[in-house]
């Protein structure tokens, strides 16, 4: 008997670490996609903060930030999806 108990207790251990995996992959998605979108902005602002930190003028760094951030607005709200895939990238 303790041995079918023991057996009960490892599958619902597995099925914890099962779904703690799904939950964790599904985060790491979602967090390279905000990363894809809105990359550009970020490298732009730390340079940007490194820059100021140094010592120097930063306004560059910060308005090429604000203008990814625009553009990453900008093509978040158009429609993407299989029929449209790298569409932006086709060169004649």
């Amino acid at each position: 008997m303790k041995l079918a108990q023991i057996r009960r207790k490892n599958k619902q251990l597995g099925q914890g670490m099962t779904e703690y995996i799904i939950i964790v992959a599904l985060i790491a998605v979602s967090a390279i996609g905000v990363y894809s979108l809105f990359g550009q902005t970020l490298r732009n602002q730390t340079a940007g903060l490194a820059t100021e930190m140094s010592g120097q003028d930063a306004k560059g760094n910060i308005s090429t930030a604000k203008e990814n951030a625009n553009n990453a607005t900008t093509n978040s709200n158009k429609t993407k999806n299989m029929g449209t895939y790298n569409a932006d990238n086709v060169v004649n």
